[in-house]
């Protein structure tokens, strides 16, 4: 097998390890609150010892363990241990889709999810791939060893964005899946009627899984800085439009608004995170900005 970094761009490789260094402890924090359990201490199971880090609960100090160490220990558990991250990639064809040299939907996907993936291996949490289009097409059971990092990453590197989306298929597929609650973690341009898609996610959030979506445009697709006469392309059908861009922009800009603005509404109901974003953002800058914003929340 190869380097896993043999999968990425050198320059994307070199942003995931400095995003690990400045958001190493805000990923901690963000983990740990992910695996915090109202029942800790009464029905869930211990399971061994970490050394203390700062953030972790002062409750957690092991005091015996400190008086015949004079080291500080927290108890961990086994809804610690066991944390299951699963990256589910929109593999669809508008994924693909490029426009005057920007990075694609599904490249930007994959840098997010590469970097999380290893955020979460360096925790020793198992992570699992989850590559759909209209149902899912790939996948790869949840591994904490550092192979899984290659093992994602070179899954993802041979894929190639064809066929048409149902996110909401692909999601109620996941949840019939998924044996324990686990952290879910989308990444797709959500193409598709949004009462579906939601529809699914909350089926999930119902079966205990936390859910993160990150909503990834274009650039084009988010500013349609278009002018006069445009032939559009539906990238998944091939159907062809030609529309007006300067009198249509405004209502379009307006659509897509009230889009991200029912997904934020019912991801507050809901409680799932909706992170909408454009691929003009470098993603370590999205993400770190997106765990900063969690840590803060919890």
């Amino acid at each position: 097998m190869k380097n896993s970094e043999a999968y990425l761009d050198p320059r994307v490789v070199q942003t995931i390890r400095r995003l690990d260094l400045k958001a190493q402890f805000i990923v901690k924090g963000f983990m740990h609150g992910l695996h915090s359990s109202p029942l800790q201490g009464f029905s869930v199971e211990f399971s061994e010892h970490r050394k203390y880090e700062p953030g972790d609960d002062p409750r957690d100090i092991d005091w015996r363990l400190y008086a015949r160490s004079d080291k500080y220990y927290v108890r961990k558990y086994e809804s610690e241990t066991n944390m299951t991250g699963w990256l589910v990639v929109d593999s669809s064809a508008s994924m693909g889709v490029e426009f005057e040299g920007e990075i694609t939907k599904f490249d930007y996907a994959i840098s997010l999810s590469a970097a999380l993936c290893y955020l979460m291996i360096c925790r020793q949490d198992p992570v699992g791939l989850i590559a759909f289009d209209q149902k899912i097409r790939r996948s790869l059971p949840p591994k904490s060893k550092r192979s899984q990092f290659g093992s994602i990453l070179s899954t993802l590197a041979n894929l190639k964005p064809t066929g048409e989306t149902n996110v909401a298929a692909a999601l109620t597929q996941l949840a019939g899946m998924l044996k324990r609650a686990s952290l879910v973690i989308i990444f797709s341009d959500l193409l598709g009627e949004p009462e579906e898609t939601l529809r699914a996610i909350y089926r999930l959030r119902h079966s205990g899984h936390d859910v993160i979506l990150f909503h990834i445009l274009g650039e084009a697709e988010t500013k349609f800085s278009f002018r006069g006469s445009v032939e559009l392309q539906d990238p998944e059908t091939g159907e062809r439009i030609v529309v007006d861009a300067d009198s249509i922009g405004s209502d379009y800009r307006k659509a897509l608004e009230e889009f991200r603005e029912t997904f934020r509404r019912e991801g507050s109901n809901a409680k799932f995170d909706y992170v909408p974003l454009d691929v003009s953002i470098p993603f370590d800058k999205a993400l770190l900005e997106y765990l900063i914003a969690r840590s803060q929340r919890r």
